[in-house]
């Protein structure tokens, strides 16, 4: 009995999720500067070009720069390519904007370097 009111509560929120994966439409499209990134709401694609500047401490945290501005970035090791790169090396980052309270970061989930 209790597997069944489980399976009605959570059905709703397989299928929300299912749909929502296809999504094309406004709002669906990644934003690709970081101007963009610091307005977009959370949970926005995010595909940038630019440098990672500097670490700003030891929990996997990066400001990362664009023509555009600034904004720090989550990248978790697994996520940094297998080619070391510095500040003067461009790179293309995907991933999404984390919207905190008083500030938006992006949580990289691919770091690619750009020839």
């Amino acid at each position: 009995m209790k597997a069944r009111y489980l399976a009605l509560i959570l059905a709703p929120l397989f299928s929300t999720a299912a749909l929502a994966a296809g999504y094309t439409g406004p709002g669906a499209q990644p934003v690709t500067t970081v101007a963009a990134a610091k307005d977009a709401a959370d949970d926005t694609p995010v595909v940038l070009e630019g440098y990672v500047t500097k670490k700003i401490n030891n929990d996997d945290k990066y400001e990362f720069k664009d023509n555009n501005g600034t904004i720090t970035v989550e990248i978790d090791n697994e996520d940094l390519p297998a080619t070391p790169f510095n500040e003067k090396t461009k790179v293309k980052i995907t991933g999404e904007v984390e919207k905190h309270l008083m500030s938006r970061e992006v949580d990289v989930d691919l770091v690619e370097i750009v020839n």
